[in-house]
Order: C-alpha cells, then sequence, then structure tokens
C-alpha cells in the first residue's frame, strides 16, 4: 500500500475520532455539582492568572490615582471599577471552566455572525471621543465589538481547522475561508477604525491557519496580496487615520522637532522617559513621576511604562518572565487536550494573550507606532478584563477535560 494511501486513511481515522468525541461530549450536560470544584483544573495556570491579576491590579491603581484624582476627584475611581471587573472576570472564567468547550464548536458560526452584528451596530451608534465607533454602551458599561471579533475568529478558525484539517492544504478549504473571515472583519474595523485590532486579528489568522495545516506558500502569497492591499488604501485616502497615528513614530526622542511633532510624539517620549528613569531597581512602588500628568492615560496602554518606572527592569523582566510562563502552560494545556478542536483553541487563546503583550511593550518603546494595544491583566478597562478572563476560562475548561478524561 502506498505512503500517501496509508497517510490518507490515518487521517480519515483520525478526523472521525475527533468528530466522534465532539459530538459525544456535546451531549454531556453541564455538572455544576461541589464535589467537581476544583477537579481537574489546571492550578499552575490559575496560579499564574491570579498572579498577574494581583500585580495588574496594584500596578493599574499607582498609575491611576493622580488622574483619577485630578479628572474625577477620587482617586480610588479606577481601582474600584478595576477591582468589580476582576471579582466579575473570576467568577467569569471559574464559570466557563466547567462548560464543556465542545460546545463551541457547534456554534462557532453562530457566534461569528454575532461578531458582524456588533461590528456593524458601533458604526450606526453615536460616535466616541475623536471620532471612532468602537463601544457598545449598556448603561454605565460599555464592550467593544472588536473583544468579540478577536475570540469569535479564533474559535471559528478553530471549528474549521478541525473539522476539515485533512484538506486544510488546499486553497479551498485552506486559506479561501481564513482569508474570507479575516478581510470581512478588517474592512468592517477599518470603517470603525481600528487599525490595531486588524493587526492583531490578521496575526492571529495567520497563526490559526498554520497550526491547522495550511501550506506555507499560501501565507506567503496571502502576504503579498495583503501588502498590495494596503498600498491600495493608502493611494485612496482611506489609510489617513492610520497614518496620523503613525506621525512621530521613531522622533519621540529627537531635539529638532517643530511643535506639532512634539506634541503627536508626547505620550511616546513620556513613556521612554519613565523607562529609562526606573533604571535597574526602579522608584519604588507608587513614586512614579511621569504618571503625575505627563504621560497621558497611564492606567491604560502605556501602564507598563510606569511599572518599568516603578519596578525598574528588574521587576519589569520578572512580570514579562511570569507572563512568558503563563504562554507556556497554555500551549502545554492545548496540546494535551484530547481532540483537534481543543489543541486549535487553546494555541489561539494564549496565542492571543502573549500577542498583546508583545505588541503593548513594541509601542511604548516606541519599536511601534503608537496604537491602542491594552496589556492583559493590567491595563484598565472592563471589557478587554472580562473577555480576557472569559478566555481563560474556556482554556481551563480544555485542561479540565483532559485531565479528567486522562484520570
Amino acid at each position: 500500500m502506498s505512503t500517501i494511501e496509508n497517510t490518507s486513511r490515518r487521517r480519515a481515522r483520525d478526523y472521525e475520532r475527533d468528530r466522534r468525541a465532539s459530538d459525544n461530549r456535546g451531549r454531556r450536560k453541564i455538572n455544576f455539582s461541589l464535589l467537581n470544584i476544583g477537579k481537574g483544573i489546571d492550578i499552575p495556570f490559575v496560579l499564574l492568572i491570579l498572579v498577574l491579576l494581583t500585580i495588574g491590579i496594584t500596578m493599574m491603581f499607582s498609575a491611576s490615582y493622580p488622574v483619577a484624582y485630578y479628572e474625577i476627584g477620587d482617586s480610588y475611581y479606577y481601582l474600584k471599577r478595576q477591582l468589580l471587573f476582576a471579582l466579575i472576570g473570576l467568577a467569569i472564567m471559574f464559570g466557563i471552566s466547567f462548560l464543556d468547550y465542545h460546545y463551541y464548536h457547534r456554534f462557532a458560526a453562530i457566534i461569528l455572525g454575532l461578531s458582524y452584528f456588533a461590528l456593524l451596530l458601533v458604526l450606526v451608534l453615536p460616535s466616541q471621543e475623536g471620532g471612532v465607533h468602537r463601544w457598545i454602551g449598556f448603561g454605565a458599561f460599555g464592550i467593544q465589538a472588536s473583544e468579540i471579533s478577536k475570540f469569535a475568529i479564533i474559535l471559528f478558525l478553530a471549528h474549521w481547522g478541525s473539522r476539515y484539517y485533512d484538506r486544510m492544504d488546499t486553497f479551498k478549504f485552506g486559506i479561501l475561508p481564513g482569508a474570507a473571515v479575516f478581510l470581512s472583519t478588517a474592512l468592517l474595523l477599518l470603517f470603525e477604525p481600528h487599525y490595531s485590532c486588524i493587526v492583531i486579528i490578521g496575526i492571529l489568522t495567520v497563526v490559526m491557519l498554520y497550526v491547522s495545516g495550511i501550506k506555507v506558500k499560501w501565507l506567503a502569497i496571502g502576504a503579498a496580496i495583503l501588502a498590495v492591499l494596503i498600498l491600495l488604501l493608502w493611494v485612496t485616502g482611506m489609510l489617513t487615520y492610520a497614518m496620523e497615528r503613525m506621525d512621530g513614530w521613531g522622533q519621540a526622542l529627537n531635539e529638532d522637532l517643530d511643535r506639532e511633532m512634539w506634541n503627536s510624539t508626547w505620550q511616546t517620549r513620556n513613556s521612554l522617559y519613565a523607562i529609562g528613569s526606573g533604571g535597574l531597581f526602579g522608584l519604588g512602588l507608587g513614586q512614579s513621576r511621569q504618571k503625575y500628568l505627563y504621560l497621558p492615560e497611564p492606567q491604560n496602554d502605556f501602564i507598563f511604562a510606569i511599572v518599568c518606572e516603578e519596578l525598574g527592569l528588574v521587576g519589569a523582566v520578572i512580570i514579562l518572565l511570569i507572563f512568558a510562563l503563563l504562554v507556556w502552560r497554555g500551549v502545554i494545556i492545548a496540546l494535551r487536550a484530547r481532540d483537534r478542536f481543543g489543541k486549535l483553541l487553546g494555541i489561539g487563546l494564549i496565542s492571543h494573550i502573549g500577542l498583546q503583550v508583545i505588541l503593548n511593550i513594541l509601542v511604548i518603546t516606541d519599536w511601534l507606532p503608537n496604537t491602542g494595544i491594552s496589556l492583559p491583566f493590567f491595563s484598565y478597562g472592563g471589557s478587554s478584563l472580562l473577555t480576557l478572563m472569559f478566555e481563560m476560562g474556556v482554556i481551563l475548561s480544555i485542561s479540565r477535560s483532559s485531565n479528567i478524561e486522562k484520570s
């Protein structure tokens, strides 16, 4: 028998095994019995999340209390809200960890459709500060539609890759669905506009397609086509907002800037000042100078600059090592999943965390243009934190399922 026939039969057997496993697990009832609490859960992963969440909230408070007092009159404003979001997020994470992740397999297309609806909805809602359309408001709370899109794309591509993995090396089943999902989502994000999210979902799409088994040549062709599209958008003026965000990129510390460019690079410049003044061991917790209205929005995307200033290079490296351990543990959990869907979903979700950490660090150090990329567990924001904790719950569900089955 030829090698090709053996490979084909093996893939067919694997696919049938994964399909049956997903169907059987999908029929299981959700068991919230107290006897099952903690059973199968990945303790190292949970501890890493709790450590990052604790350090993140502490640093968010340290970075935010001056601006909170100046703008709102309550130094604890951001802390109280972030603590509430964190408690809700922890409840969501542990609750979702009990839900068999194979249920998402069934509803992947529906969840993707809901993400499209959310992206369309924000376009017809009133614009926010700066003329952007990104938030769906619910009273005092709001959610970014793009946060739903990130999870929806990871989920759909994990669903598609596990269902058609034996044909992912073809154009029809490999590159075409991924390109269609990415381009349609990117088009809607273009009208918000939200270019940083386009970059994130673009990289996540490449990661998901690659681990699903598509040929590298398709990635190269896709990169070439994307470059042409970006060129066309630039020529037609549709990238004006993005080009404005790139003004001053790499020039923050130049001395011969005119007033307009000086103002454009103000946030990045003070971010670099904060990082540099921290030195090896930092100025001490709570002792940052740049957070006193020099660095705009220190509790959000540039919070790690305050971390570097107060905890120094040593503290910053330790935090990055904890993030690396979280990503490593997430990959281990994904690889131990009993089916291909769990593997792909777990890798996609933990890649999202690692990607945002890397991009955020590159932005605050002026290696990338100043765009709105939050730092997981650290940056202020209920929408991003709750979505993040939900994703962590899904990964814990994958670990719980594989550990219980193994035992």
